[in-house]
């Protein structure tokens, strides 16, 4: 192999490596979250519909066609992304093709509500 060759391997897989590690540190820090704060805005916001435990039984959930989704259906819930729950959460259900039901929170939330809030419906599929 010549010099130049096995130079450029190396730092081919040095810089693999460095964006490994860069991304796995920034999609760390985007999934962070406070699940208790989460919780918290949850119970205030959310509950009503999909339920405090997240299972798509809340009070109004009776009246609503279609149903609130099920935040502890596993199955479903890592399918989607932190970005989807976030946009839905923010802008509601027709930003995503979903029912118009589900209202938008983003005038009412911080992006670090809605971050928490992701925290905690993920923290409910487990």
């Amino acid at each position: 192999m010549s010099r130049s060759r096995g130079f450029i391997i190396c730092a081919g897989l040095a810089l693999a490596v460095a964006l490994f590690f860069w991304s796995s540190d920034d999609g760390a820090a985007q999934q962070k979250g406070d699940v208790a704060a989460g919780n918290v805005k949850y119970q205030q916001l959310c509950a009503s519909c999909h339920g405090a435990s997240g299972k798509g039984d809340g009070p109004a959930a009776k009246a609503l066609n279609p149903k609130p989704r099920n935040h502890t259906d596993a199955n479903y819930m890592k399918t989607i992304s932190d970005e989807y729950i976030a946009k839905i959460t923010k802008l509601g259900g027709v930003a995503v093709g979903k029912s118009p039901l589900m209202p938008p929170w983003g005038g009412v939330l911080s992006d670090a509500d809605v971050q928490n809030l992701v925290a905690f419906m993920r923290s409910l599929a487990k």
